[in-house]
């Protein structure tokens, strides 16, 4: 039986205001999170597999509570199984920790064949993480993976199309291995009021560094301070004309007089 896992976590919508606040934390106000869109793939894709593989499948968050949430969506989408880990004073947005965590939570669980990514996280803007846990784990990492031809778990295979800049590439691994996917490789469900209910009752375990046995490192950045982006004074001009030919003339012969072009 097969053991898909994935990674998920709460972040702003992208349609949010995000700013500095007085205190110089970064806020959204009061506006609700959202799973991580890149993780609504890598959560049906986490499904499908497992479901292929007549196993089980998982959803891990690492940092606080605010990923309850997210954790939760998944369960409501069909995800049987989700745990976070928290420790206090963790820089979870430090990959180095978050790839140490997710390492020892992966160790614990000791049975994961595969282990499916998001592209990235939208609120850091990096996927650094997961080929970090990749070489914690020692397993072969597969990214920008738009479709998976073939995962037989009984040998231990896997057979991947990879979406690159000159065209696709089709590439086969051993398992266990780590993958990251991309937005076409599927069409993400949506949860089902009974999920939605079931996965509101559910009880998230929450794992320290000591449960997976973990001597946590020392985060190799620092944020030292947030701030706001300087104002920029912007002046907007509707440019008129009889029709599209003369506006696009007019609008070239401006940029020119302002030197853009």
């Amino acid at each position: 039986m097969a053991h898909v896992l994935t990674f998920t976590r709460s972040t702003p919508d992208t349609a949010a205001k995000v700013w500095v606040d007085d205190q110089g934390a970064v806020t959204w106000g009061d506006v609700a999170t959202v799973v991580n869109p890149w993780d609504e793939y890598s959560l049906e894709e986490t499904i499908v597999q497992a479901s292929n593989g007549g196993g089980a499948s998982t959803v891990v968050a690492i940092g606080s509570a605010l990923h309850n949430d997210a954790l939760k969506h998944s369960l409501a989408m069909g995800i049987k199984n989700a745990l976070r880990l928290e420790e206090a004073g963790a820089d979870c947005n430090d990959s180095l920790v978050w790839s140490a965590l997710a390492a020892g939570a992966v160790r614990k669980l000791g049975d994961v064949d595969l282990i499916i990514f998001g592209k990235e996280s939208v609120d850091v803007g990096t996927d650094q993480h997961t080929y970090q846990l990749a070489r914690r784990l020692g397993w072969t990492m597969l990214s920008y993976v738009s479709r998976i031809i073939e995962a037989d778990f009984a040998e231990g295979k896997i057979q991947v199309e990879r979406m690159l800049e000159q065209g696709v590439q089709t590439v086969s691994a051993d398992l266990p291995a780590v993958i990251s996917v991309m937005k076409g490789i599927n069409e993400p469900r949506y949860p089902n009021f009974l999920g939605i209910r079931k996965a509101a009752k559910a009880q998230i375990p929450v794992w320290s560094a000591a449960d997976i046995g973990l001597d946590l490192p020392k985060a190799a950045t620092t944020a030292l301070r947030f701030m706001n982006p300087p104002a920029r004074a912007v002046n907007t001009e509707i440019i008129a004309g009889a029709d599209f030919k003369e506006k696009a003339v007019t609008l070239v012969e401006r940029l020119l007089e302002e030197k853009v072009l």
